[in-house]
């Protein structure tokens, strides 16, 4: 009994290796995301360098049932910025391994689980990295198909994932959801109402935080979510705040949640705008966006900026910016329609 119980043991082992391509990978301990696991897929933790060498950590979710020798379309997925991938990105993740695709939820530099140093640094650079990092990993997979890769980016690694698929030809269909090109945003504010002297005077207090920071050795952080809402703040704010600092979607880990970003990434994020070159891009991508969504209007500019018929934009009725995050009450999320977006352009 013992015996077969060992070699039981070993074979689903050199199974599950055998799957993931021997890559480096621990079973995932207690349940620690914030969506109810799904008895359809199976999830291993896994880790991949990006090539600056920042060890990224994410979860790997592959359909039961599958054969060793099949090869699957993959999905790489990220976001929202400041989350980590037992959130959002988890529950995308796994929803659309259910439906058939090995999918793989990541934590960006800095953040999360992943390595880097300070931490809670974002970089339009890095960041967009950290797709290509993704797809690096998922292609030596063995049941991934290396030419049915996509990749999925919410909120400011919605932003990301358009700029990813802009330089990375190896991305079949990309996804941006609820998207946020925290680039622009960073350097002309919400609606761009910040003009160019605010812009320079924001430039003069971060370079001054530089300064301090260095002299203390320590790294100031932006101010984050309040711990308790006064019902002044703006209305997104508190859609915010209603994710992340609540059950629905509190993560120790996440940076919304439970901490705060580096201050002086702002001056990179000013100064490297992203989606210069989105019109370029020739695969497929679909734009998802909530009706009512403080952020709509930097994705229907995206969609305006990419060419030619390998463009959709899909508006959720009804719905707010943290709504497709992980659904809300008014179950927001289109599957069904990123699905078959996904088996269109990965076939």
């Amino acid at each position: 009994m013992i015996k077969n119980g060992i070699k039981k043991f070993l074979l689903g082992l050199f199974t599950v290796l055998l799957i993931v391509g021997g890559s480096n990978t621990a079973n995932a301990k207690t349940w620690d995301k914030t969506f109810p696991k799904s008895d359809k897929v199976d999830v291993q933790k896994v880790e991949f360098k990006n090539r600056f060498g920042i060890t990224l950590v994410g979860d790997l979710y592959i359909p039961k049932g599958v054969n060793a020798n099949e090869k699957l379309a993959a999905i790489a997925i990220s976001g929202p910025f400041g989350a980590v991938k037992e959130q959002s990105s988890g529950l995308y993740a796994q929803t659309l391994a259910e439906r058939g695709f090995v999918t793989l939820a990541f934590d960006p530099s800095y953040t999360g689980e992943s390595s880097g140093t300070p931490r809670n640094v974002a970089s339009p650079d890095i960041n967009t990295e950290d797709f290509s990092a993704a797809v690096d990993y998922l292609s030596n997979v063995n049941i991934v198909n290396p030419d049915k890769i996509g990749i999925l980016g919410i909120c400011g690694f919605g932003g990301f994932a358009i700029n990813a698929a802009a330089i990375d030809t190896r991305i079949k269909a990309t996804t941006a959801v609820t998207m946020y090109d925290i680039t622009r945003v960073s350097a002309k504010g919400y609606n761009d109402i910040m003009d160019e002297n605010a812009r320079y005077d924001t430039k003069q207090a971060l370079n001054k935080q530089r300064t301090e920071d260095y002299k203390s050795g320590t790294f100031a952080k932006q101010p984050g979510l309040p711990d308790k809402l006064t019902g002044e703040e703006p209305q997104f704010i508190k859609d915010y705040w209603r994710y992340y600092k609540t059950k629905r979607g509190f993560h120790k880990r996440s940076i919304n949640s439970n901490s705060n970003w580096n201050m002086t990434s702002s001056l990179s994020l000013i100064n490297q705008p992203i989606l210069q070159y989105a019109q370029e891009i020739r695969t497929p991508i679909l734009i998802v966006h909530g009706e009512n969504a403080h952020s709509r209007y930097m994705g229907e500019d995206a969609y305006h900026k990419l060419k030619g018929d390998n463009k959709e934009l899909f508006i959720v009725k009804g719905a707010n910016h943290v709504d497709l995050y992980d659904g809300g009450d008014k179950n927001a999320i289109p599957f069904d329609k990123i699905e078959s977006f996904y088996k269109e352009n990965l076939k």
